[in-house]
């Protein structure tokens, strides 16, 4: 594949209208959008409105005008559509950890005959942390982690498991679950599933009601480009809504809470999942960059995810000076999210080299460079060019240079 290919699958690219609704620099190539999402031009205009309008001249009275109190079910039922969610089962509100917490103590109290909460090796390292906190919380008679390698999953599905909890999409590898198939699979025992979307959500096509899940977290700073420490969401199936108590019972999960009762009274639906106050400006700061995703067909940006991996790996592979960066991601597009991951000795000090070079990726302990490819802003000819780039930084040796050895604290 040469250069003029490259551009003609710009030209003939559907979406290559939706980077002008993001705020990028023409010459930076963002491959970190995995990570945390650019900014879209539609939210940093609702920033900027609900400081300068709804805070800063309508002010208390914007919790009614505004609709601020709304906001919560609002912002969910706008990622509903990109989860295959039907209304009613989402909600946003809080972080994954605290999310997560939520649904670990909902569906072991559903299983109370059970205490196993089982998981892969290599899930995200938070949401391992969640399972540990609950057990030393309840005790390792109510609550016990069992963590298996990925190849062991399905053996590891018994009687004796209450909840199988899963990320869709790894996050180092960007390898991907049959998430129908694992849920199908853990019903046939009785075992509830959660599954974290944190790199699924706004990246790959999801159909949630169909697959029968029970439960999901995931965030809204990834793909879903709501900003930094944006706020996550849960899904809770409808056919369970009836049965969750979760614990985290916070004044706007009241049914009434502007009733001021001194005693307890879960809301119905996803409303029992809020806790505290929403944050306004982040949540809707959130919902404000949803409306990229208004006009676009889910399958139709998976491809375009695919087939930019797909390109990103043969430059890669066609590249005999790249030949030390080993793929730690599946080979097969249809096997991973919209990231591929290389392991390399020096992948932190590569990763710094990139940045000072235009080229936005970023870097997992140990030695793991990732990229990340956003279909909606990301071209094909920076694909071609963040290569490019690669490649000379390793056969010159630049990486060497220790300014690109010293660790920031967030990597």
């Amino acid at each position: 594949m040469n250069l003029n290919d490259i551009l003609e699958l710009d030209k003939r690219d559907s979406l290559a209208y939706k980077r002008d609704q993001f705020v990028l620099a023409d010459d930076l190539i963002y491959l970190d959008g995995n990570s945390l999402g650019a900014l879209p031009i539609s939210a940093r205009d609702m920033a900027a409105r609900i400081i300068e309008k709804q805070w800063g001249q309508d002010l208390i009275r914007s919790w009614n005008i505004n609709h601020w109190i709304d906001l919560p079910i609002d912002v969910g039922e706008k990622i509903a559509p990109l989860l295959g969610a039907a209304p009613g089962q989402l909600i946003c509100c809080d972080s994954i950890s605290v999310n997560l917490f939520k649904l670990l103590a909902t569906a072991m109290n559903m299983r109370r005959e059970r205490r196993i909460v089982l998981s892969q090796q290599d899930n995200f390292p938070a949401d391992l942390y969640m399972v540990q906190g609950l057990s030393q919380l309840c005790g390792s008679q109510s609550c016990e982690m069992k963590i298996v390698e990925e190849s062991n999953i399905e053996a590891a599905l018994d009687e004796s498991v209450a909840v199988l909890m899963l990320t869709h999409v790894n996050y180092r590898s960007g390898r991907i679950h049959d998430m129908q198939g694992l849920t199908r699979l853990a019903h046939d025992k009785g075992i509830l599933v959660i599954w974290d979307l944190a790199h699924s959500a706004g990246a790959v096509p999801l159909a949630l009601d169909d697959w029968q899940v029970d439960f999901a977290v995931g965030c809204g700073y990834k793909y879903l480009n709501g900003g930094p420490g944006a706020p996550a969401f849960i899904y809770t199936a409808k056919r369970h809504q009836d049965q969750v108590r979760q614990p985290l019972s916070g004044w706007m999960g009241h049914r009434s809470p502007f009733s001021f009762e001194p005693e307890y009274r879960a809301a119905t639906g996803m409303g029992q999942f809020l806790c505290g106050t929403p944050p306004i400006i982040s949540m809707g700061v959130l919902a404000a960059s949803l409306v990229v995703f208004e006009d676009v067909d889910m399958p139709v940006l998976r491809e375009k995810s695919r087939r930019l991996g797909e390109i990103f790996l043969q430059l890669i592979e066609d590249d005999e000076r790249l030949g030390e960066l080993l793929l730690v991601s599946p080979a097969q597009s249809h096997d991973r999210g919209s990231q591929i991951a290389f392991s390399h000795p020096r992948a932190y000090a590569i990763c710094q080299a990139l940045i000072d070079h235009g080229v936005i990726a970023d870097f997992r302990a140990p030695d793991v460079l990732r990229f990340g490819f956003a279909p909606l802003y990301l071209r094909y000819r920076d694909i071609w060019k963040s290569v490019q780039i690669l490649s000379d930084i390793i056969t010159s040796g630049r990486h060497e240079n220790k300014k690109y050895s010293r660790q920031q604290k967030v990597t």
